[in-house]
């Protein structure tokens, strides 16, 4: 296993710990982290910045109803 594939899997890991149950963001987000990971590792700016674990937050919608 490469360094690539064994960093993409412990950033897996953590996004399954942390989206339970969302099978299609978790598929959508490997595809695309494994693509682009490799570019991320080179660039240490972007790598500090932790920009793949922000790219990766869920858009979420709490909607509620207030009747006066």
């Amino acid at each position: 296993m490469s360094k690539s594939d064994q960093v993409l899997q412990e950033f897996m890991h953590g996004l399954e710990r942390r989206n339970p149950g969302e099978i299609e963001f978790q598929q959508a987000v490997e595809e695309v982290a494994a693509t682009i990971l490799p570019y991320i590792d080179d660039k240490p700016k972007y790598k500090d910045a932790r920009i793949l674990e922000r790219m990766c937050e869920p858009d979420r919608i709490i909607s509620f109803r207030v009747a006066w």
